[in-house]
């Protein structure tokens, strides 16, 4: 059987590093018997076609304008599951990852131990990041566990290797990033998943991404908020709802309780807590059920997108 391997690079005004990418990819991987690079050209205003195509480059992805750095993932999995792609591996275009690292990424899943491989930065030990940085990972990589039933080391590595199957069923609607989305999504799916320790490489620009770290912290929580919410919608309203049913009897326990011993006057309070509570459960409730069909419904459609993929690229190759 004929191995291909993908390696796609997102870029954005990237012809200062894109060499040092281009030229660290291995030429040659155990178990890989095709290696092909594609370049996301997510609307560069530099040089980035240009010495992309001087290294040899042979495939591209060219938005006229910028779309993001999600869209550009997107449409490079698409671009590569077009063309025949077993394997595709996603890195970056400022050189942040190592790419002779490449074949650890890919070895689970020549190995059938994995269908998605996360490069775990190892960021406790990196000296460019600092203790606040380093504790603000951890404790997001573990929540983005949490929300996916997953153990990822790095949950924001971008540094990752899909099979052509995980690949297929992946799909990103958050426009900021697709790094926690995509392993939410992935880990709900029981799609098998695993980190391997790749390390990184000395910064040499700062992230396009967000301009501080607390903007990176709202967006990324927004994300993974909506990725859970998307996943498990019953727990999200049905339990808050069935807690506040139960809890509007206190009130209104309390206010008969008074009323049998003629002390009711004056503690209306009791009847209007108990009614807001009562009113509030109810429309939780109700909200969850609405969500859990939507739920529904946006299962049925993954089916048939996977379904659609399936056909469209499988006849194609």
């Amino acid at each position: 059987m004929n191995v291909k391997l993908f390696v796609q690079i997102p870029c954005l005004n990237e012809e200062k590093t894109l060499p040092l990418v281009l030229e660290s990819i291995p030429k040659k991987i155990a178990g890989i018997d095709d290696i092909n690079i594609l370049v996301i050209d997510d609307g560069s205003t530099d040089n980035t076609i240009e010495i992309a195509k001087k290294h040899g480059v042979e495939h591209f992805v060219l938005h006229a304008k910028n779309k993001g750095l999600s869209r550009s993932f997107s449409d490079g999995l698409d671009y590569c599951l077009a063309h025949g792609a077993d394997i595709i591996v996603n890195t970056d275009g400022d050189n942040q990852y190592p790419q002779a690292k490449i074949a650890d990424l890919v070895k689970p899943i020549i190995d059938s131990d994995a269908e998605i491989v996360i490069g775990d930065r190892e960021t406790a030990t990196l000296k460019h990041f600092s203790p606040l940085k380093r504790f603000l990972q951890k404790f997001g990589s573990r929540i983005v566990n949490i929300a996916a039933n997953t153990n990822v080391a790095d949950t924001v590595s971008g540094f990752r290797a899909y099979s052509r199957e995980a690949a297929m069923q992946m799909y990103t609607i958050n426009t900021f990033s697709y790094c926690t989305e995509t392993i939410i999504h992935a880990g709900r799916k029981r799609i098998p998943m695993i980190s391997v320790p790749v390390g990184a490489n000395a910064p040499t620009r700062k992230s396009r991404l967000f301009k501080n770290m607390w903007q990176h912290i709202y967006k990324s929580g927004g994300a993974i908020l909506k990725g859970y919410f998307m996943h498990e919608p019953w727990k999200i309203f049905v339990i808050p709802g069935a807690i506040m049913l139960l809890g509007s009897a206190i009130p209104f326990m309390r206010y008969g309780y008074l009323l049998i011993t003629g002390q009711a006057g004056g503690h209306i309070q009791s009847l209007l807590a108990g009614a807001v509570l009562l009113i509030t459960g109810f429309l939780f409730i109700g909200l969850g059920v609405i969500a859990d069909l939507i739920k529904t419904n946006r299962i049925l459609t993954e089916n048939i997108l996977e379904t659609t993929k399936r056909e469209l690229y499988n006849q194609n190759n």
